[in-house]
């Protein structure tokens, strides 16, 4: 269920913030106070676009959705990503800022992929463009799978399973069809790709294991290098340290006797002579002793050059060049025993099509049943909507090819007049009566989907009096199953409310704004004489809406 919203800096609204309660929420306000700018910000934290003409010049935007966790498939999708959630509750946030749009669950930066389909599984928005869907079979099907429940989810999986398969079985037995004159060509390049790979006697990790080897050689091969050259400069050239030190003690102690200051500077240099010469032998024992192998070095190296030049030329990593080279083998073994080949091909292509061919008659027989059903209970609940004397039924036919989803293509056939036939459901239904027909949907479907809160965005589109009435009674029996809340300009139907916000637009320091409030008993009274009267609201206007409030509440004890 959807607690509460809190909504900053978007289009007309500066910061506002509304409760949502149990039952039936109605909204309601004059044209263009912002109705929509609330179905637009609860959008937005629902993961959808963020529309340009939301946002507010140089300010930060932010809506909040708080909702109690109903669902159980809302528990796996928080567990599954590793999200907390304390008290049962789930927050759903979006900030808008410079251009960049961050999500978050329940304080957690999310993915709006992720965001969609949490909220998939608490709230579901319907307004003048879901109610646009019915007009295209494509989404029908969908509508009846809705209905179907676990076995017939249960039979999608299968075929979706054997789809895969079949495409799979499919796309080999034509990849395996070839000419004589490219079969030869093909098995050429890969008995010579194959032949360079087996040459090559590659190993798992080998690379890995070289690299390191390589580093470390590496590092050897420089300390050698640089060590030979420091040996070289103190102990063996013409000009080397050594001979220097000699001759400049030889001079020092000519002169060390005459003055104790002199001497110091000889024995300090006679010391520096004796580290000098105690570390030319430790760099000699070091060079004699050294393990880093210059054959060795470059045996590495010239491996992992060859190693690094297959993985450039596959592209791909040192594991999957051995499953290509086995890849390459098992066709190499194809292409050699070619007629067997395909007809293994042909066989598992076979079977492949008897399993989704059974698998999608299954599902098709299922659908048909349940479609009966399904209508049956649309019909009953459209009786309930004002339509008098409707007839419904699902026209089934038989794609070309198999999908996903089987071989079904249905279509909602329907007629609203006595004695007219039944036609596609896009060229009978007006706005107002699309409306109608997703509301009756939808009081099938609440149940079966146990989805916490529905919203409903224009559902009064186009129908008044009675209509309006038996509208405003079908969404309270909805409302006893899961929150509703319905945005509307019919007094029949804000009447019904089990909770009333009133959204208005003032001037305020010269700027435009909305605010959305929840209404008392008086307030819901205020607003029904508005919604009754336009400008002018008489004692007469209020005693009318007195008296609709007071019919509603009958009305509500009964249902």
């Amino acid at each position: 269920m959807l607690l509460g919203m809190h909504v900053k800096n978007l289009a007309l609204i500066d910061e506002t913030e509304v409760e949502f309660q149990e039952g039936l929420n109605i909204l309601t306000g004059e044209t263009g106070a912002g109705k929509s700018i609330i179905i637009g910000s609860m959008n937005l934290a629902l993961g959808e676009k963020v529309p340009k003409e939301l946002l507010k010049e140089q300010k930060d935007a932010y809506v909040e959705l708080v909702f109690s966790i109903e669902h159980p498939d809302t528990r796996a999708i928080l567990q599954e990503n590793e999200i907390d959630f304390e008290e049962d509750v789930l927050i759903l946030s979006r900030k808008i800022s410079n251009g960049r749009s961050v999500g978050k669950i329940n304080g957690v930066s999310a993915p709006a992929t992720l965001i969609r389909q949490l909220a998939g599984t608490c709230i579901h928005l319907y307004g003048q463009q879901e109610h646009a869907t019915l007009l295209h079979k494509a989404n029908h099907i969908d509508i009846l799978d809705s209905y179907g429940g676990d076995h017939l989810l249960d039979l999608k999986k299968q075929v979706a399973s054997c789809f895969e398969q079949y495409q799979d079985a499919h796309k080999k037995f034509l990849e395996a069809n070839l000419n004589e004159e490219q079969r030869a060509k093909e098995l050429e390049l890969l008995q010579f790709e194959i032949k360079e790979l087996e040459q090559s006697n590659l190993t798992l990790n080998e690379d890995e294991q070289l690299e390191v080897e390589f580093q470390r050689l590496q590092a050897g091969h420089k300390i050698l290098n640089n060590l030979g050259v420091v040996y070289e400069l103190t102990s063996q050239s013409d000009y080397n340290i050594s001979d220097l030190m000699n001759r400049a003690i030889k001079e020092l102690q000519l002169v060390s006797g005459y003055d104790p200051k002199v001497n110091g500077f000889y024995q300090t240099l006679q010391s520096i002579e004796e580290s000098l010469n105690d570390m030319n032998l430790d760099i000699q024992k070091y060079l004699m002793d050294a393990d880093f192998s210059d054959e060795r070095y470059q045996e590495v190296e010239q491996r992992l050059n060859l190693l690094n030049h297959l993985k450039d030329k596959y592209r791909c990593s040192l594991k999957d060049l051995l499953e290509l080279q086995n890849q390459k083998i098992r066709r190499s073994q194809e292409l050699e025993n070619y007629e067997i080949f395909i007809q293994t091909c042909k066989k598992s292509l076979d079977d492949a099509t008897k399993e989704i061919e059974d698998a999608c008659v299954k599902l098709s027989e299922l659908r048909k049943t349940q479609a009966q059903e399904f209508v049956n209970e649309i019909k009953n609940e459209m009786s309930e909507l004002n339509f008098l004397d409707v007839k419904i039924h699902m026209e089934f036919a038989v794609a070309k090819e198999y999908t996903r989803e089987g071989k079904d293509i249905v279509e909602f056939y329907i007629s609203l007049n006595p004695g007219e036939k039944e036609k596609p459901l896009a060229q009978v239904a007006s706005g107002g009566e699309l409306s109608r027909i997703m509301l009756a949907i939808k009081s099938v479907l609440a149940e079966k989907e146990e989805i916490p809160t529905i919203i409903f965005d224009e559902i009064d589109a186009g129908i008044s009096g009675r209509t309006a009435q038996m509208v405003s009674e079908k969404l309270h029996r909805i409302g006893k199953q899961s929150q509703v809340i319905c945005i509307t300009h019919l007094p029949q139907i804000a009447a019904m409310a089990d909770a009333h916000y009133r959204i208005e637009k003032s001037v305020e320091d010269e700027s435009t704004v909305s605010r959305i409030s929840t209404l008392n008993e008086d307030g819901m009274l205020d607003e029904l004489a508005r919604m009754l009267g336009g400008a002018q609201i008489t004692e007469t206007v209020y005693a009318s809406a007195r008296e609709m409030k007071d019919l509603a509440m009958q009305t509500k004890h009964k249902i």
